[in-house]
């Protein structure tokens, strides 16, 4: 009897035998306790895409305060913990390392960034970490690695600018277009969807492209030999301030002749309402509408009133994307049920199918189609905020 006894204490000392059900399971699931559901996101918070990241953040931290103050999600509060990578690469991996390692988290979830995101799926590949709707639909975010494991916020930059090009070019006729960006994996996208867009139609030409720093905010070199060159249409894979800065340049020149567009990654209250109507008329290919054009929804008032009344000050199309991304997340870990694990998550995200409440999109996804927002929303700054001109159905 005693040697039975001293077997059994060894056996649970090595964790070999279990005495509590599914409780005692959830505890052995990285990042899920009795209590809890751990999400990790590495974040702008400090360099130039830190208008996007910082209201992403309140946005899906709002919502997650909401569902915590009423119990949870089956009885466990939802803690998200962020780190800032500043938009640099190491400080990426160095924050996924310890996300994952030390925190222990379930899921990133919303990380910044086309590089800072691939350089951290090695780590979470290792530790079967899935990644959950990062900031930003680049291709490769669902190309590189397991793709199971893969969960993109929307259709690609490639794929939203293409749409954007070609619905523009049926209706405006340009002949010349021109591009700006970045030397990162985002802005090489949008290198990319301008010159396959001007071999894509008869007629259209990519006369310039030219690659610029992310923290670069003097263009007028640039874009007087954009406008040397006729240049109609100028599409920018820039960061948010390079993007009013270029706006602002053409104001200030008085190019009359060309006309802008912009990704996902300009979508934002900071481009549209920039100082001196800098950007009125420019363009962007969006995954979803401006929540400043859909104050007469009873949903997008309530979401609007408690942002205000949390931060001070009004949503933008970032803070709007955060809310709806953990409206989602919250969804899919309700249908998973209590006894949560990465299977039963990947599972119940892959039959998500609802309207989102406060923007009205349509929101589903399947085993072979990892896409929160697969539709493209043609937009355009007019009066300050971002109006909705078309929506493209399909991925």
């Amino acid at each position: 009897m005693k040697r039975y006894s001293m077997l059994l204490l060894v056996l649970l000392a090595l964790g070999l035998v279990g005495c509590g059900g599914s409780d005692d399971a959830a505890e052995r699931v990285r990042g899920v306790t009795d209590t809890e559901i751990r999400f990790g996101g590495a974040h702008d918070l400090s360099g130039v895409f830190a208008a996007v990241s910082n209201p992403a953040l309140r946005g899906a931290n709002l919502y997650f305060d909401q569902v915590n103050e009423a119990g949870g999600v089956h009885g466990r509060r939802i803690r998200y913990i962020v780190e800032d990578h500043g938009y640099q690469v190491p400080r990426a991996t160095q924050a996924a390392n310890k996300l994952v390692t030390r925190d222990q988290v379930f899921g990133k979830l919303l990380t910044l960034g086309t590089p800072h995101n691939l350089a951290s799926f090695p780590i979470m590949d290792r530790h079967d970490v899935p990644s959950l709707f990062p900031l930003t639909p680049a291709r490769a975010i669902l190309e590189t690695g397991d793709f199971s494991r893969r969960f993109s916020l929307s259709a690609s930059y490639y794929h939203n600018v293409g749409n954007a090009i070609d619905w523009l070019h049926e209706r405006k006729g340009f002949e010349r277009i021109c591009v700006m960006y970045i030397p990162s994996d985002f802005g090489e996208e949008i290198h990319e969807a301008a010159r396959d867009a001007a071999q894509r139609h008869a007629g259209l030409s990519l006369a310039s492209a030219t690659s610029h720093r992310p923290d670069e905010t003097n263009f007028s070199g640039t874009l007087s030999r954009k406008r040397a060159s006729n240049c109609e249409l100028l599409i920018l894979g820039l960061a948010v301030r390079a993007t009013v800065a270029v706006a602002s340049g053409v104001r200030d020149m008085n190019w009359d002749g060309v006309e802008l567009l912009a990704s996902t990654a300009a979508f934002h209250a900071a481009v549209s309402s920039a100082p001196g109507g800098a950007t009125e008329g420019m363009w962007a290919a969006s995954a979803g509408p401006d929540i400043q054009t859909l104050r007469d929804r009873p949903e997008s008032a309530a979401f609007i009133d408690a942002f205000r009344q949390a931060h001070g000050q009004d949503p933008d199309a970032m803070a709007q994307t955060g809310y709806s991304i953990a409206y989602a997340l919250v969804k899919a870990l309700e249908k998973a049920g209590r006894d949560l694990t990465v299977d039963s998550l990947v599972a119940a995200l892959e039959s998500l199918d609802y309207i989102d409440p406060v923007s009205g999109v349509h929101v589903r996804m399947g085993p072979d189609d990892h896409i929160l927002l697969g539709d493209t929303w043609i937009t355009r700054v007019s009066n300050g905020v971002w109006e909705t001109k078309a929506m493209i159905e399909g991925r």
